[in-house]
């Protein structure tokens, strides 16, 4: 099992991004979660199999219908969540 923590800047905020990831990582397996930044951009964190991660990358280049998408930046991560996908609140 692996954890990536990814970073998505665009037009990502405002447009269903969050309940879009939880339902594309639930229905894949994943376990994690995803937030908006003040900042203006989502952050998630996906913990499961590295393909299984890495199809959920390509997704979120897309992301919702509403979503522009302009850079994804990923990092590994020590982190295991041994819960489902979750919305969290905004930091």
């Amino acid at each position: 099992m692996t954890a990536i923590r990814i970073v998505i800047t665009g037009r990502v905020q405002g447009v269903g991004y969050r309940a879009w990831a939880v339902a594309m990582a639930s229905s894949l397996g994943l376990k994690g979660w995803v937030r908006n930044r003040s900042d203006g951009t989502v952050e998630a964190l996906f913990h499961g199999e590295e393909t299984v991660i890495e199809a959920m990358i390509d997704a979120c280049k897309e992301g919702p219908p509403a979503a522009r998408v302009d850079k994804i930046v990923s990092y590994e991560c020590e982190e295991e969540i041994n819960e489902r996908f979750t919305a969290r609140p905004t930091v």
